[in-house]
């Protein structure tokens, strides 16, 4: 009945692995189980960020559930301690917290800041950049609007390159490819105040997960930053993919720039509550009093409730008590090794890239034209499904093999998935000669359009 519903609503509705989906019945830890009982190592839930169904974080929703949950509207000491753990992660200025429900709320809101803050409508995105699927984010997010044509895109709506060093306009030879990229924005700038538009915001993923698994290069947002706030426009940091200790080093993806770098506003959602759907905006004290005093007062009905705050506070203390940033670390440098030395063997892999446990392949048909492997990632993941494996392809091109699996993913979970994908590239060699109309069913199909998690 499953696979039938979703075969039938295919206009609408999108799943994994289309040709043969998986109905998943319940998960724990790294792992999923489908209605059969079959395991599956998940390479793809950065949602689940501590584990599917960590005992901590369901025993934490489970005693405040028993108890009381109820809107914001009174006073409760779980959302305190939650702001003041939260907000104690990040740098001083950004101390105001707004607790809504989703990662796309979370933008929406981040952009009605931006825009009160100075009253200006202009934003700069990146391309390829995906921040949610309400309409003021579809708005913002070349990923979804290029798909609309000439239309797609609006008046109020700038373009900035993608910072990727690998197959960007500026990329590893460049002597300051930070500055370089930087620089674009800034003519972006220029161009749009001589059209007589200003600047509300620049908003950028810390880390483009949709985008290709893309890392600035450092000082890449400093320098956009100064931009940005000289056309007194702010600066707008999602987390939502990547923040919560996937870097390892960091808590914050937008810490990798340095210590000089501050955003004005952070949004968060996905790992936030482990799956349970929650997202916060934390921003400066001086953007949040601009906003109150619009006159108009901001309320969300579960956003900040006692159960959503209680299981916040859980996955904290998992990640601190089980030392995920570690793990992150630990794991993510030895899959990055891994993945090298796959590298050096097969010429189907241009590009590693990554910091801890995100981690994106570039697969290529040719290392020197840098060609997009499309098919060829397609047909691994596909293979990779048919060995108990989740694993997603993404990007502008779909050739990007995307890892970001929970964070309690171990070093023996990492060689088992590079020991299938080099197994798999080794007995692809054989087909990079073969007439496209020869090679197996799964290297024809087209990926689908949109495989945001």
């Amino acid at each position: 009945m499953c696979r039938r519903f979703y075969s039938e609503s295919k206009p609408s509705c999108k799943v994994f692995f289309a040709k043969d989906p998986i109905k998943i019945v319940r998960a724990q830890g790294q792992y999923m189980y489908d209605e059969n009982g079959e395991k599956y190592l998940d390479c793809i839930n950065n949602v689940a960020h501590v584990g599917h169904s960590h005992p901590d974080v369901i025993k934490a929703a489970v005693k405040q559930m028993e108890l009381l949950n109820t809107n914001s509207r009174f006073l409760h000491d779980n959302l305190v301690q939650y702001a003041k753990r939260l907000t104690a992660t990040l740098p001083e200025k950004l101390s105001i917290c707004y607790f809504v429900n989703s990662g796309s709320e979370a933008n929406d809101l981040a952009l009605r800041l931006a825009r009160q803050y100075r009253g200006h409508q202009d934003v700069i995105t990146l391309d390829h950049a995906y921040h949610g699927h309400v309409s003021s984010l579809i708005d913002i997010s070349p990923y979804k609007f290029n798909q609309l044509g000439k239309e797609g895109k609006k008046e109020f709506v700038h373009v900035a390159p993608s910072p990727d060093i690998y197959r960007g306009k500026y990329r590893e030879d460049h002597p300051d490819p930070a500055s370089a990229y930087a620089d674009d924005v800034k003519k972006i700038i220029e161009e749009a105040e001589k059209n007589g538009r200003k600047i509300a915001a620049f908003i950028a993923e810390s880390m483009q997960s949709c985008g290709g698994q893309i890392i600035p290069p450092a000082g890449y947002f400093q320098k956009v930053a100064e931009y940005v706030h000289k056309a007194g426009g702010i600066f707008i940091a999602d987390e939502v993919q990547v923040g919560f200790g996937r870097v390892g080093k960091h808590f914050w993806g937008f810490q990798l720039q340095g210590k000089d770098f501050v955003p004005d506003i952070v949004t968060m959602g996905k790992p936030i509550g482990n799956g349970h759907p929650m997202s916060c905006v934390v921003t400066t004290r001086e953007i949040a009093e601009a906003f109150g005093a619009s006159g108009l007062e901001y309320f969300n009905t579960f956003g900040g409730n006692p159960v959503s705050c209680a299981i916040g506070l859980a996955v904290l203390d998992v990640i601190e008590k089980e030392d995920l940033q570690g793990n992150a670390i630990r794991v993510g440098n030895y899959l990055t090794e891994l993945l090298n030395k796959q590298k050096e063997k097969h010429p189907l892999i241009g590009d590693v890239r990554g910091i801890g446990l995100f981690v994106g392949v570039d697969l290529v048909k040719d290392q020197q034209k840098r060609t997009p492997a499309t098919a060829e990632a397609q047909h691994i993941i596909y293979k990779l499904k048919e060995q108990r494996i989740l694993l997603s392809a993404d990007g502008p091109h779909r050739n990007i093999l995307k890892f970001k699996p929970p964070m309690c993913f171990t070093m023996e979970d990492a060689k088992l998935v590079v020991d299938q994908i080099d197994e798999l590239l080794t007995g692809m060699h054989a087909l990079q000669n073969v007439p496209p109309c020869s090679f197996p069913n799964d290297m024809q199909e087209t990926p689908p359009k949109s495989t945001e998690i």
